[in-house]
């Protein structure tokens, strides 16, 4: 028996393995010596760009005198672990520069990308980010994909899709972008152009960015950025909105730094990705009767945990089985209602007919049901009934709107913690694939960084 932590959750111990398990981890990049030295360096040393003291000096060209100057700090939402406030806080030190170089606390404004999620509340704002952002008066705002008035239209994409993007970012002199850069399942990975699209549009812009035939194409998928029609159209609107310097970072299972990328919107964001592929890529020469994982730091809701499903479906046979454990604090564990509503469509109409909705030219567009098709790519290979989730927040009636099954029926404890209802779970998992198979022997691995390694599986 293989004993283990457990990545998230109150209990870390519990999560026991069958011997023979194989433990996929993505080769652990080494974390940056000095933090606050490492964000001063990427700033002073720009990637493809002035430094930020000269892209603020040269907005006074126009005739504006800097006290004048606007400037807009875009960060992530609490689902990003992107360090926003500590010794490795990348937040303070741009602030600072443009506190330094005569802008007015009262004319920055620190706004967050909440995309189409949930604004974040005054005390999530005040445990994310740095107390010297609030002492300073600077402002802090959610964006809200909704409001009309904050929006504006820059025209449409190559593809077809509205550019409609927050109206206080458009209006700002000077525009900083900030976040994480990760796997992403979507669009390769999160970061850069992310910031914009899909963190400052409109809703109607998710219509052809995370439209049904954009997420079926077989290159919207983790790690890839050439061809990636999701990227492409990211990059297309971001571009179109512009900025002036981003300022991105790479974390370590730990989340701590391993890079700072500062500077141009493409280039610094090239290579943080080009860095990141370093170490989260995990070759994978077989597929696995079992797969067993969880939701990561990003998953404090079933939505986010669509990110673990899809990475599991790289490497699980057909016809084989998925177990994922998730703690979802979030205010609501499944997530919106309109995630909601697409999951129990996909849960009472199956994976052929769901798909068949969403490309009906009937099929009225609903938010949200992109992450739904995302569970498809799990369920185009394994019935619905063999998938296993667990999420100690969830009552019974959150289990009969997920797609999937209720993991305590199958490890037969309500006490349990996520590890050990995941370890009780897996055991009778074993025995009931070797009744089916009529194998001994019933391969299981553990994907111990979740929805974060990605599996190259190569036949």
């Amino acid at each position: 028996m293989i004993k283990t932590d457990f990545p998230i959750g109150p209990e870390k111990d519990g999560l026991k393995l069958p011997d023979g398990t194989d433990i996929l981890r993505m080769p652990h990049p080494p974390r940056l010596d000095d933090y606050a030295s490492a964000v001063r360096q990427s700033l002073a040393e720009p990637v493809a760009s002035e430094r930020l003291e000269q892209i603020i000096r040269s907005k006074t060209a126009g005739g504006k005198s800097v006290n004048e100057l606007s400037a807009c700090i875009v960060i992530s939402d609490s689902t990003r672990p992107v360090p926003y406030k500590g010794e490795q806080g990348i937040l303070w030190p741009l602030a600072d520069i443009l506190l330094k170089e005569g802008v007015e606390p009262e004319n920055i404004l620190v706004l967050v990308a909440t995309g189409t999620h949930r604004a974040q509340t005054e005390e999530e704002l005040r445990d994310m980010l740095d107390t010297r952002i609030f002492e300073n008066g600077i402002r802090v705002a959610n964006h809200d994909c909704t409001n009309e008035q904050a929006l504006v239209n820059l025209g449409t994409t190559s593809k077809g899709g509205n550019i409609i993007i927050n109206r206080d970012y458009m209006e700002s002199d000077i525009r900083i972008l900030t976040g994480l850069v990760e796997s992403h399942f979507m669009a390769g990975a999160s970061g850069g152009r992310k910031s914009i699209c899909p963190g400052l549009i409109g809703e109607e812009s998710t219509f052809v960015f995370h439209g049904a035939p954009m997420l079926a194409h077989e290159n919207s998928r983790a790690l890839l950025l050439d061809g990636n029609p999701c990227h492409e159209e990211s990059k297309e609107m971001a571009l179109k909105a512009g900025a002036d310097f981003i300022c991105n970072v790479t974390l370590d299972g730990d989340f701590n730094l391993t890079g700072v990328f500062s500077g141009d919107l493409i280039k610094a964001h090239e290579a943080a990705v080009e860095h990141l592929k370093s170490y989260t890529a995990i070759p994978v020469d077989k597929k696995y009767d079992i797969v067993v994982s969880h939701g990561g730091f990003v998953g404090i809701n079933h939505y986010q945990v669509a990110k673990a499903g899809v990475e599991a479906s790289r490497i699980v046979r057909e016809n084989g089985y998925v177990l994922i454990g998730g703690d979802n604090t979030d205010t609501d564990p499944v997530g919106s209602i309109y995630y909601r509503t697409a999951l129990q469509l996909l849960k009472i109409q199956g994976t052929e007919n769901f798909e068949k909705i969403l490309t009906s030219p009937d099929w009225a567009f609903i938010l949200e049901q992109w992450q739904v098709q995302m569970w498809t790519k799990l369920f185009k290979l394994i019935p619905q009934d063999h998938f296993y989730y667990f999420a100690p927040q969830f009552s019974d009636g959150e289990y009969m709107v997920c797609a999937g099954e209720d993991m305590r029926k199958l490890s037969g404890s309500d006490s349990a913690s996520i590890p050990e209802q995941i370890s009780l779970a897996l055991e009778n998992l074993i025995e009931k694939v070797k009744l089916e198979t009529g194998r001994e022997e019933v391969s299981v691995c553990w994907m111990a960084d979740g929805p974060y390694g990605v599996p190259l599986y190569e036949n």
